[in-house]
């Protein structure tokens, strides 16, 4: 049995904005994605302002599978449903930009894993209207609601050993 996929092209823009800061003088944030975006082999500037430039930085693919569907539900219910990127430092690489653009994802607990690891940027920016309709609709098509069976605890057996737990109440062994 094969699981149902999808996938979406995405070209990701990330910032570079200067900061008033006397330990750092400027960080790299997510600021958008842009469907359907042709590949880029290097950076791209699209526009700079004041102490801020973005950069059309890479063209990764969003992935969906009909396993995650509970992630997706999560990010579309949210206040804002949005896109996750994650962002690494480009350590051992030529680039001259001190991130690289590494991942895409519409899944909110995808997104919780990788904001867990040190050294990764996890931003979340605003889904596009055509990002948000691919991600309802497969989501429609493949959901499979899980219901919550409560675990139930097995009478003690002295031939499998562990400890026995049934004394007084506040003994720790209740």
């Amino acid at each position: 049995m094969t699981q149902a996929t999808d996938k979406m092209t995405v070209g990701v823009v990330v910032e570079r904005r200067d900061l008033d800061n006397k330990w750092v003088d400027h960080a790299w944030r997510a600021v958008a994605v842009i469907p359907g975006a042709p590949p880029v082999s290097e950076w791209r500037q699209t526009i700079a302002g004041d102490g801020w430039t973005q950069y059309h930085a890479a063209t990764l693919d969003i992935e969906i599978f009909a396993k995650e569907t509970d992630g997706y539900r999560a990010n579309l219910q949210g206040h804002m449903p949005v896109v996750y990127v994650v962002l690494r430092p480009n350590e051992g690489t030529e680039s001259p930009h001190e991130v690289d653009v590494f991942h895409v994802t519409v899944c909110a607990h995808e997104a919780s894993v990788y904001a867990e690891m040190p050294d990764t940027i996890v931003e979340g920016v605003p889904m596009p209207p055509e990002i948000v309709a691919w991600v309802s609709d497969f989501f429609n098509k493949h959901h499979v609601e899980v219901p919550f069976v409560k675990r139930k605890r097995l009478p003690y057996d002295p031939r499998k050993g562990g400890q026995r737990r049934d004394g007084p109440p506040g003994s720790g062994n209740e």
